[in-house]
């Protein structure tokens, strides 16, 4: 399951990809112009941006080239009506990760989202201090030993490493752990906080009432 930013000022198209992208089972986020978009990006932390280019005030590319400049290395994909390769190129230079041009076949920007978001974690062994976490596994080792994690504990690790040293929001933090069918507890996310920071007491930062951070230095 993947957190997307959804930006596209046409209303109708915006509600099909929100509907398509949760019954895959992404978590979803949309914008109908870059400001809301720009306001949602420094708000949440997400996995993936679908942007579309023509937009009012300021097009895609401009919007995701401050993002860009503000160090936000969220994957992106252009939806863009533009054929042309200088606008093509202007999106790769701008830090897009790929494009798809309307009219857009969902089943291919569904491929193309899953092939954005594998290269994302092709580096998968984060370094925490001494320890090593496998952010597909969702395992964490010292000395190449294997060490006790549960699997929300896992998930929880990697939500705090998703958030680059930014607060992750409590909200954003039980949407991940607990599925909309499940309850989600503040008890058991102390538990998960407990078990982390039994391995790094000195990196987890509770920010009381809003969230939680993780410095990895």
């Amino acid at each position: 399951m993947a957190r997307i930013l959804v930006l596209e000022d046409d209303k109708l198209f915006n509600e099909t990809l929100e509907d398509f992208l949760e019954e895959e089972g992404h978590t979803i986020q949309c914008a109908l112009d870059p400001y809301t978009a720009l306001d949602l990006a420094y708000e949440y932390v997400f996995d993936l941006y679908l942007f579309d280019v023509n937009l009012p005030y300021e097009n895609g590319f401009e919007l995701l080239e401050k993002l860009r400049q503000s160090g936000d290395e969220t994957p992106c994909i252009f939806i863009t009506s533009r054929d042309d390769k200088a606008s093509l190129k202007e999106g790769f230079e701008k830090g897009g990760d790929d494009y798809i041009q309307k009219p857009v076949d969902l089943d291919e920007l569904f491929l193309r989202m899953q092939a954005v978001l594998r290269r994302q974690v092709r580096s998968q062994i984060v370094e925490i201090g001494t320890y090593q976490f496998d952010i597909l596994t969702k395992t964490l080792y010292q000395n190449n030993e294997t060490l006790e994690l549960s699997i929300k504990g896992g998930e929880l690790l990697l939500a705090l490493l998703e958030g680059q040293e930014r607060v992750v929001p409590l909200d954003q933090i039980k949407e991940r752990l607990w599925s909309s069918a499940e309850e989600a507890s503040d008890g058991a996310l102390r538990v998960y906080i407990a078990q982390l920071k039994k391995y790094f007491p000195t990196h987890i930062h509770n920010v009381r009432g809003v969230g939680y951070r993780m410095s990895i230095k």
